[in-house]
């Protein structure tokens, strides 16, 4: 394990130095990937600095608690001191083989997260809406910024689909386990009898990718322009600033229309295709690292039912690692920690047992 933290501190250092050459700031491709990774080592490099420090301090005590021809209390306190330095030492053990398990290289990039409303008709598309404010609270705590692509709602005010991205740190890191089916047990609104209804939505998280990782040829899309559109249909806007984009090879369809600008929606929309693109490569690339993550906490895929939101008894059961909590409202309002922290912790335990 040292011998592994001396080789990464040493490309830190090399980083470093880099970093700071101005032929380096100058190419700014180079520099952001530089940047990149030198903030991914910065925190093990300084978890490995202060473990070497204990290291010392741990050396010079047991050489203090031997002498003697120091005064006994000196002495006496040094024993003390190496008891406490000792579980400080396994503490700093334990994070630094959690920092060392190999890193999804998407962890820091922002995010675009598509709801569409499943099963239970009006009943899914409010609960899609729930979801969205759900991470929208999630993303103010965080300070992140979360901005609309877009929407189609339906005439109660929920969501058959809504697309909007993430901005901030680690974002993908945090928010990569919520893809999939999402699950709502409760009274709608419209139910005269009382009786409980089960719906669904699902959720897509997908990483955000830059123009040059994911090149797309112009001459395979189809582009369409026409005007926004509201709950029922009607047209919000009185010029055809709406964007669908249809990727013919891979039959992939995004359209967008919350901008008043068409070349903004069609910013926006081709934003969104990259990301759908760069995920459809993923699973083609890493159908090995799906399996083991479908073992683990699940594939993240559409079709897997990984929550289930149960009113009545303000319950919320992650499936995926039979964690079931009693603060459901506590959750949508935006505590989504709650969940997230033991689905991280879960996941990197797993990974401590495979490596």
């Amino acid at each position: 394990m040292l011998d592994k933290l001396e080789e990464i501190n040493s490309r830190f250092e090399k980083l470093t130095e880099e970093l700071g050459q101005p032929e380096v700031v100058q190419d700014q491709n180079r520099y952001r990937k530089l940047t990149q990774e030198h903030a991914g080592l910065q925190e093990i490099v300084e978890a490995y600095q202060l473990y070497l420090k204990i290291q010392q301090q741990l050396e010079d005590n047991r050489e203090l608690s031997e002498d003697k021809d120091e005064d006994p209390e000196i002495r006496k306190l040094a024993v003390q001191e190496i008891h406490e330095m000792n579980l400080q030492m396994q503490k700093m053990q334990k994070q630094i083989e959690l920092l060392l398990l190999p890193k999804d290289p998407d962890d820091s990039r922002n995010i675009i997260i598509e709801i569409r409303a499943g099963t239970g008709g009006d009943e899914a598309a409010l609960f899609a809406r729930d979801l969205f404010q759900m991470y929208a609270h999630y993303s103010e705590s965080q300070k992140w910024r979360l901005k609309l692509m877009n929407e189609s709602r339906n005439d109660l005010g929920g969501f058959k689909e809504i697309t909007f991205s993430i901005e901030g740190k680690e974002v993908y890191s945090r928010l990569k386990y919520e893809g999939g089916v999402h699950r709502v047990q409760r009274v709608p609104k419209t139910e005269t009898q009382g009786r409980i209804h089960t719906s669904a939505a699902t959720v897509a998280v997908l990483p955000e990718v830059e123009d040059v990782e994911v090149e797309i040829n112009p001459g395979d899309l189809r582009i369409d322009v026409y005007r926004s559109s509201g709950p029922g249909g009607q047209s919000v806007n009185t010029t055809d600033s709406a964007v669908r984009i249809t990727h013919i090879p891979s039959g992939l369809v995004v359209i967008c229309q919350n901008e008043k600008s068409q070349l903004k929606n069609k910013s926006q929309a081709l934003k969104v295709l990259r990301a759908r693109l760069y995920e459809k490569e993923l699973e083609a690339q890493q159908s090995e690292t799906a399996e083991k993550r479908r073992g683990m906490v699940g594939s993240g895929d559409r079709s897997e039912r990984i929550r289930t939101y149960n009113f009545p008894q303000g319950r919320l059961t992650d499936h995926r690692i039979n964690l079931t909590l009693y603060k459901l409202e506590d959750i949508l309002f935006g505590n989504l920690e709650l969940v997230i922290d033991p689905l991280l912790s879960y996941y990197q335990a797993e990974l401590l047992k495979a490596s």
